[in-house]
């Protein structure tokens, strides 16, 4: 974001790090925007199955899923960018200037990527989670203390999942709220005309990735405890890894 206040003026670094730099800012809200996804997956598991949680969501398909997250979101970027990472200087506007762009098809397959793909998949997912909230809460005011077999996965769920599912939820207007400018610009390919709109819609974009980690801040203690424990150098200490957040 400082970097991108600054290319307002003139762009000093030359076309490698400008190819670099656009393509950070694609794969930066890509991973975050994966990232919500698979957020969603594991609350939707917890809530919906939680008596097979543990063993559906394992350390290892853990990892394995942050990496294919990552992986995925560098060969979209370079798969977006490829023609502007070869030769960045042809979509500059005026010397000095340092701008990605991207054909209309590559444009197309990004929107779909990054914005109409996860909130369709995070959009189903967390009504099926609020369904079946709604339904817990129905039968607690009931006094229903007998599951049929049934809907033996749909067990009451714990109150920090339920409260993880609404943080997701909040997590997600955000989303909207961040994204929208740039992606209705982007369709409609005003941002190309208004430098001060790119510069608005851009800024929205990446306030979300801003948001996203605040918004975990304020709602669970866990995560505080592990982002002091990372800024103040805790986790290069030998036994690290062992220290407990909860």
């Amino acid at each position: 974001m400082p970097c991108h206040l600054h290319n307002q003026g003139c762009w000093l670094l030359g076309d490698p790090m400008c190819a670099v730099y656009v393509f950070l800012g694609y794969l930066i809200v890509s991973v975050s925007v994966g990232s919500m996804v698979l957020i969603s997956i594991d609350r939707y598991i917890a809530i919906c199955s939680p008596m097979f949680y543990t063993t559906r969501v394992t350390l290892s398909r853990v990892k394995l899923s942050v990496c294919l997250c990552w992986i995925f979101s560098f060969v979209h970027s370079i798969w977006v960018l490829r023609d502007f990472v070869i030769q960045p200087q042809i979509y500059y506007p005026c010397y000095g200037n340092c701008v990605g762009s991207v054909d209309v098809a590559e444009g197309a397959i990004d929107l779909i990527a990054t914005f109409l793909g996860p909130i369709l998949i995070i959009s189903v997912l967390y009504l099926r989670v609020f369904a079946v909230v709604v339904s817990q809460a129905r039968a607690m005011r009931s006094h229903v203390t007998v599951v049929s077999t049934e809907r033996s996965q749909t067990v009451k769920a714990k109150k920090s999942e339920i409260k993880a599912a609404r943080t997701l939820g909040i997590v997600m207007i955000v989303f909207l709220i961040c994204s929208c400018p740039y992606y209705c610009f982007a369709v409609t390919a005003e941002s190309k005309y208004d430098a001060s709109t790119a510069v608005f819609e851009l800024w929205f974009l990446y306030l979300n990735s801003t948001f996203n980690p605040v918004i975990y801040v304020f709602f669970y203690p866990w995560f505080r405890k592990s982002i002091k424990h990372i800024f103040t150098l805790q986790i290069l200490q030998p036994g690290s890894r062992g220290v407990s957040v909860m």
